[in-house]
Order: structure tokens, then C-alpha cells, then sequence
């Protein structure tokens, strides 16, 4: 597709709007135009002494659109809006379907219309919704839910706390759909990198505890992610637990979260070891309970073994345990899908997250060709379903995401029990919260005051790479303390 910018900044924001509707394709931009040169979105902002006019086109497969309005200097107060708009209905028109989430491209719906509700009403924010933005009510209304939700977590959190991310960025295989930076350890030379991550990752626990102890920060939640945590062995993971504990002041620490996702990787030792340094919340993921879809998309644990594993952390004596279910799998049908919901809801999971395929350029659906998935229409249905059955059974919303090249362009949405919530997951979603993490390809960000700016401090993404520059990657955090003597 040709992308044409002309005669304003709004280049990126307008890729992202063309991805609502074309998800894969490659955009080549360009500055000259050319109406012969094949399928194209033309955008265009034309600034006068007193007026602005906005033109837009769009040609696509021998059908093209074009607009074009003026509007008075006073009432233009939103270039970025009104060319997008345009461009919106175009694409909309031509293409013949709506997105249900309208023109919204960002990651956080929930937040911006929490952000709008709180300035003025919840009618006012619904409205703003479905009206200025074109989303479906009821993905308005998923949006409000979450935001009700969201609103007293964010009310109890103080200025200088903050929460721990934990990055193991290794798995025992690497699923199809994945995108992730984690090394799979079936190979040796990945399983070779282990003993010299922990022992770094250890060293920047340390180092970061320091920093927070030095600037009065007070930990809130620990959150290890990954990759798969309990790829790890039982004595590295008591290691780096207690290496947590001695060096942290955990007394207001009313969260503690470690990811035991892939079944395959959970033991009774393991789970011992959690509970013992007071994990209280973990996932454990079956994606799917169907076992084809399961080996279709790389993944080595049947359905039968989540279910012992799940059963396994029960009896040690966790009482909020995550379940991940992804919508769009290849092979998946939405009656499977309904299967798998239905059985994580018969289990009693105490959070239940539905995830919406992403069709991710570095994961090996899109790498090599293999069948995506349903259809975006059949996603939709599954994610119907989802929200039907979930709250009938007393699960609420409470958190959700985005992500770019999502089927349909939906949401990843975390549903849990009453008081289940995982606070680090709205916290960190939303941005409000300090978060300091460890570990390779994780991010720390540090919010000002008023969250007026973030700023971020990117750790190296590969496990070799973090682990031979590490004396650097300190010297990067030591910006924690200048950003903190910045605002005292």
C-alpha cells in the first residue's frame, strides 16, 4: 500500500490507522503523488491565513474515495483528529466493515476513557466513545467496566511506590505465535546461558534494591514474567527468591506473582519452593484444552496435564491461580474455543485471561506462512462468548490491552473472581505506577510527579547480550537516582 503524508506530522498515526484495516500489509511511503501507482492512502492538511483543509483519498482495488472539508482556523482545534476521522470514514466505506473498536488505535481504551469519565461523567464518556471515536457500544461498555474496576486500585496507590518485574526470558519450547524474546531450552547452548543469567540477574536484584532504598520508594507487588519462570530449576528459583527477600523490605508487598505458565515446567518441588517465600498468585496456562491445538501451535503439555498441575497447586495451597486463553489459534474453532472457556470456568480459576492472536512479523505463523487462525469473524464470536459466559458466572473485567496486528484488531481482557484482581497488572497497564525490573528485555519506568512524563530504561533483550554487557546496563540505571534527585 502507498502511504501518502503530505504537509503534516501525523505519519505514524496514520499507519496505525491503516493497520485497523490491513493488518500485514507493508506500507511504502511516499512524497509525490501518483494515482497510477497502485493502491493507495492519501492524506493531506492545507494550512491557510484563516481556514484548514483537510483532503483525503483512498484507492483500493480499482475503487477509490476521496474527501475533502474546511474548517475556520477557531474551530480547528484537533488536526490530528479531524484528518484521521476522514481518513477513517474512507477506509471504512471502501472496505466495507466497521472495527469495533472504531478509530481507537492505542493499547489503553480503558485508560482513556477512565481518563475521560473522571474529567467529566460516565454518560459524557460513553458518549465520547461511541460518537467521537465510532466504537461499538459494547466494546464501550467493556471499556467502562474495566475502568469502574481499574479506578479503586489506582485510587489506593501512592506516589512513591513501586513494583518489581522479574524477567526469565527462557521456555521450554517456543510457541508458533510467539514474539517474545525467550530462548527455548532445547537447545544446549540456551540451557548452557542459565546458571550465568541467574547469577547476573542476582547482581542487578541487588543493585536495584539499592536504588529504591536510596530514593524512599516503597514496594507495592512483585511480578516475575518471562518466557516461563519455572523453566528455572527448584534451587534457582529459591535462590533468586530469597536473594529478593533479604535485599527488598516486603512488609507492604500485598502481591506476589510468578508466571508458572507452560504445565510442562511446573513441579511439586517448584510450587513448594513459591510457596514457601510467599508466592501467593500464579499462572498456569493451557492456552487451549485441546490437545490439537496445542501441538499445532508448538506448545509440549497436553490439556490432561494443566489440569494436574492446576489440581497440584491447589492442594499446596494457592488460592488465585491465572489461566491464559488465546482466541485464534490455528486449528481452533469457535466451538473448541468455547470448550476450553467452559472448562477453565468449571475448574475455578480465579482469573481468567482471553488473549486475541497477534499476528506478530518475528512469530513463526507469519514467518512461515503456516494457517493464521479462524477467521476475524469467528474471533469475534469467541470473544462474545467469552464475555457472555464469564460474567454469568461471576467474573468481572479488570483489566485490559491492546496489541497491533491483533485479529480484528480486539483486546486482551483479564477477568477475575471478586477481590481477585492482580493490582501489578492494572497498575502496570495503565502507567501508574513506578515499575523497576530485572532481567534481560525487560523495561523500568519511572513516572514524574502528576505523571507528566515517563521515561524508560530498556535493559539488553537477549540473555548473552545481558549477561556480557551487564557492567553497562548498570551504568544505564543509575539513571533511577538522577531521575529521582530531579524532582525532590
Amino acid at each position: 500500500m502507498n502511504l501518502y503524508c503530505i504537509s503534516h506530522k501525523f505519519l505514524y498515526e496514520t499507519e496505525k490507522l491503516l493497520m485497523l484495516f490491513f493488518p500485514l500489509e507493508k506500507n511504502t511511503v511516499l512524497n509525490e503523488f501518483n494515482e497510477d501507482s497502485g493502491d493507495y492512502f492519501y492524506t493531506e492538511i492545507i494550512r491557510g491565513a484563516e481556514a484548514v483543509t483537510f483532503k483525503t483519498a483512498f484507492s483500493y482495488k480499482g475503487k477509490t474515495l476521496q474527501d475533502e472539508k474546511t474548517l475556520t482556523n477557531d474551530d480547528c482545534t484537533d488536526e490530528e483528529y479531524e484528518l484521521l476521522s476522514s481518513g477513517y470514514v474512507l477506509l471504512k466505506e471502501v472496505c466495507g466493515f466497521s472495527p469495533d473498536w472504531g478509530m481507537l488505535t492505542g493499547v489503553r481504551p480503558s485508560k482513556l476513557i477512565m481518563n475521560k469519565m473522571t474529567e467529566t461523567d460516565e454518560d459524557t464518556a460513553r458518549d465520547y466513545f461511541i460518537n467521537h471515536f465510532f466504537a461499538d457500544p459494547q466494546k464501550t461498555e467493556l471499556a467502562l467496566d474495566v475502568a469502574k474496576s481499574e479506578i479503586g486500585i489506582i485510587r489506593e496507590n501512592g506516589e512513591n511506590t513501586f513494583s518489581l518485574y522479574v524477567s526469565i526470558p527462557f521456555c521450554p519450547s517456543r510457541c508458533s505465535y510467539c514474539s517474545f524474546v525467550s530462548h527455548s531450552i532445547s537447545t544446549d547452548s540456551a540451557k548452557k546461558l542459565i546458571p550465568e543469567y541467574v547469577n547476573k540477574l542476582c547482581e542487578e536484584i541487588v543493585f536495584t534494591a539499592e536504588k529504591a532504598k536510596e530514593n524512599g520508594l516503597i514496594l507495592t507487588s512483585v511480578y516475575w514474567g518471562g518466557g516461563t519462570p519455572t523453566t528455572l530449576e527448584a534451587d534457582e528459583l529459591d535462590r533468586v527468591l530469597t536473594v529478593i527477600e533479604d535485599n527488598f523490605d516486603l512488609s507492604n508487598c500485598g502481591e506476589y506473582t510468578v508466571e508458572a505458565g507452560r504445565p510442562d515446567t511446573v513441579t511439586r518441588e517448584k510450587l513448594e519452593v513459591l510457596k514457601r517465600h510467599n508466592v501467593g498468585r500464579i499462572s498456569i496456562n493451557p492456552q487451549t484444552f485441546s490437545d490439537g491445538v496445542l501441538r499445532a501451535v508448538g506448545r509440549r503439555h497436553t490439556a490432561d496435564l494443566t489440569e494436574e498441575k492446576y489440581f497440584l497447586a491447589r492442594e499446596i495451597g494457592f488460592d488465585s491461580i491465572n489461566m491464559d486463553l488465546i482466541a485464534g489459534l490455528p486449528t481452533d474453532t469457535v466451538d473448541g474455543f468455547r470448550r476450553s472457556l467452559d472448562r477453565a470456568i468449571e475448574l475455578g480459576a480465579d482469573n481468567i485471561t482471553v488473549h486475541t492472536l497477534a499476528l506478530k512479523r518475528s512469530s513463526t505463523i507469519v514467518t512461515e506462512n503456516e494457517s493464521a487462525s479462524v477467521s476475524a469473524e469467528g474471533v469475534a464470536q469467541m470473544l462474545d462468548y467469552s464475555h457472555k459466559a464469564l460474567r454469568a458466572n461471576g467474573y468481572h473485567p479488570y483489566y485490559m490491552y491492546r496489541q497491533s496486528k491483533a485479529l480484528g484488531n480486539f483486546e486482551n481482557v483479564g477477568w477475575c473472581k471478586k477481590n481477585k484482581e492482580c493490582k501489578y497488572n492494572v497498575l502496570m497497564m495503565e502507567e501508574y505506577q513506578h515499575i523497576l525490573s530485572v532481567g534481560a528485555g525487560s523495561v523500568t519506568k519511572l513516572l514524574s510527579p502528576g505523571i507528566e512524563k515517563i521515561e524508560r530504561i530498556f535493559n539488553y533483550k537477549f540473555p548473552f547480550e545481558y549477561i556480557s554487557r551487564f557492567p553497562e546496563l548498570l551504568g544505564k540505571k543509575e539513571r533511577i537516582s538522577t531521575f529521582f534527585s530531579e524532582y525532590k
